[in-house]
């Protein structure tokens, strides 16, 4: 269990000082940096969301399907 600790521990770690070095070393300026992160930000939750509400239709459409009494 100790040695999961110290993966995750490390991994996180590394992840923050990864981030910290590629905010610090991108060539772009911070603020134009900040609205790219956003914008692919909203862009991805948007896609998330379409998904989403299409899986939703076609799981209520299967369900309605399930529900309609069997004709023998």
């Amino acid at each position: 269990m100790n040695r999961f600790f110290s993966f995750v521990s490390g991994a996180l770690l590394g992840a923050v000082v990864g981030a910290t070095l590629a905010l610090l070393l991108t060539p772009t300026s911070g603020d134009d940096l900040l609205a790219r992160i956003e914008d692919r930000t909203s862009y991805i939750r948007e896609e998330v969301r379409k998904a989403a509400a299409s899986r939703r239709a076609e799981l209520e459409s299967q369900l309605a399907d399930l529900r309609k009494p069997r004709q023998a």
